[in-house]
């Protein structure tokens, strides 16, 4: 349990931390992409539209796990509180008030991962039913 407690707090904020950058990285990429895209490269809708898509899918997931790993991190918290009031034996109500409002300190930050990057990714999925829609008049043209 001490491991745990030393622990918990730098694993979860380091996890949610490389979470963020890669969410950030998929929206930069997809951002320079678009600027430089030719409709002319293109063969056919399929390809275009896997050309236009990619990184969605881990923008996806980062978004819908974040708050789960910001829990995770939370409930941790919460049993290591419970925990050291089963060791003292006493139940003092401000040590509890504060276990369990650090333990919340994850779940804010999982939020804080996810609440931008399932922003950035309803927004790149707006620019690519856009840009599909332009691909399909280029070559209907």
């Amino acid at each position: 349990m001490e491991f745990l407690k030393n622990y918990v707090d730098f694993i979860i904020f380091s996890i949610l931390g490389i979470m963020a950058f890669v969410a950030f990285w998929c929206v930069v990429e997809r951002i320079l992409f678009f600027r430089k895209l030719d409709f002319k490269a293109y063969k056919n809708q399929e390809q275009f539209d896997n050309a236009i898509s990619e990184n969605l899918t881990t923008l996806y997931i980062i978004y819908s796990n974040a708050p789960y790993i910001g829990l995770l991190g939370t409930v941790i918290g919460i049993m290591m509180t419970f925990y050291e009031m089963g060791v003292v034996g006493d139940i003092d109500v401000k040590s509890i008030v504060i276990g369990l409002s650090l333990a919340l300190k994850a779940t804010a930050l999982g939020l804080l991962v996810a609440i931008p990057s399932l922003m950035a990714y309803n927004a790149l999925l707006r620019k690519i039913t856009l840009l599909s829609s332009a691909y399909k008049g280029s070559k209907n043209a």
